[in-house]
């Protein structure tokens, strides 16, 4: 360590925004060392200028601010305008789960189409339009003061998001539960439009059986509908695939 270097340890949950490069960084400094750190944990050398803030720094590394739930230095807790002295020691350390948040209202970016239309399943608030761009993204966010969920890490940097929070996994059920344990938000399944997000209405089956197809009509009486874009739900044949997807997201929560 050099003195116009941070020591920097990342907690094991961030581990997968460090570059290849950082990792073999990790990798040569760490050999030799005998402990001290957490399993799991990765230090790196990092150069330093000494006078950037340490949230500038973390990032500088790949580490969204929005995933880090305490800076360390030294011991003692500092926020991320702090500047470090060159030299000093830094733990990065991840959010703890549940993630109290202010809201638990949610926006998706574009790529997590599935995710959001699991999330509504389960009845929680889910924002998601496949043609918005990161600017219309922030603003709406920010306007709706919903938290931002994706895997675009140089989205989550943005200095005018409010909140956001990275979505780990690549598949939709592993995304769901990484959202759910992440912020433990209410559910109320069947509740919500997987189309467009609004809420459902019980509805008698009268007042659509016109929209109905004919095997439908004879099959199922009970019905929904959303006022907003006029879809109208039974429970169908998918019916035991979703129950089981509520069915998890009430054992994580």
């Amino acid at each position: 360590m050099t003195g116009r270097e941070l020591s920097v340890t990342v907690a094991p949950e961030l581990r997968l925004f460090l570059s290849s490069r950082l990792r073999r960084t990790e990798a040569r400094a760490g050999s030799g060392e005998t402990g001290g750190k957490a399993a799991g944990e990765t230090t790196l050398p990092v150069p330093y200028d000494g006078t950037s803030s340490l949230g500038h720094v973390v990032e500088s590394i790949g580490v969204p601010l929005t995933e880090v739930g305490a800076l360390v230095v030294e011991g003692r807790p500092v926020p991320p305008a702090y500047r470090p002295a060159p030299g000093e020691a830094v733990r990065v350390l991840g959010v703890e789960r549940p993630q109290r948040v202010p809201s638990s209202r949610f926006l998706l970016d574009v790529h997590l189409g599935t995710l959001a239309r699991r999330l509504r399943v389960v009845g929680v608030d889910t924002a998601y339009r496949n043609d918005l761009d990161d600017d219309t993204l922030i603003e709406r966010a920010n306007a709706e003061r919903r938290v931002l969920l994706t895997q675009d890490r140089g989205l989550l940097r943005r200095r005018a998001l409010w909140l956001g929070a990275y979505v780990r996994g690549s598949r939709p059920d592993e995304q769901l539960a990484d959202v759910l344990e992440r912020f433990a938000p209410p559910l109320a399944p069947w509740t919500r439009c997987t189309a467009c997000n609004g809420p459902l209405v019980a509805t008698g089956k009268a007042e659509v059986v016109r929209r109905l197809p004919p095997g439908t009509r004879r099959t199922y009486e009970t019905f929904a509908r959303c006022p907003a874009c006029h879809r109208v739900y039974w429970r169908g044949a998918h019916g035991d695939r979703l129950e089981e997807i509520i069915a998890m997201a009430r054992r994580i929560v």
